[in-house]
């Protein structure tokens, strides 16, 4: 005779996973605005970009998306030249340049 399912215990085990990978994708998305640099704007400009890129047209999406994989593949290339160190502000893409503007200070 075969063991009778424990649906009980498999569907905490199902729940205990969707919280830990909703609890991932919100640290990554913390990560990914610190790292663009999207932290410093405030959360209504924040909110403001976010509402206004949903409603952006199909070919503005895909120039979006190019540009970010492009930044991805520096940012991959930056951490492969400083052993893996992306927390070191000089390794984000734009720190360690001067903001326009900022060339006599």
């Amino acid at each position: 005779m075969r063991k009778p399912r424990d649906f009980d215990s498999e569907l905490k085990a199902l729940e205990q996973k969707a919280r830990t990978l909703r609890a991932r994708k919100v640290q990554q998305l913390g990560e990914l605005a610190i790292a663009c640099g999207s932290d410093a704007l405030t959360i209504e400009q924040l909110a403001g970009a976010l509402l206004e890129a949903a409603g952006a047209n199909q070919a503005t999406k895909e120039a979006w998306r190019r540009r970010g994989a492009s930044f991805f593949r520096k940012r991959g290339e930056a951490r492969d030249r400083d052993g893996g160190n992306t927390r070191d502000p000089q390794a984000r893409d734009g720190a360690a340049q001067p903001a326009a503007g900022d060339a006599g200070a």
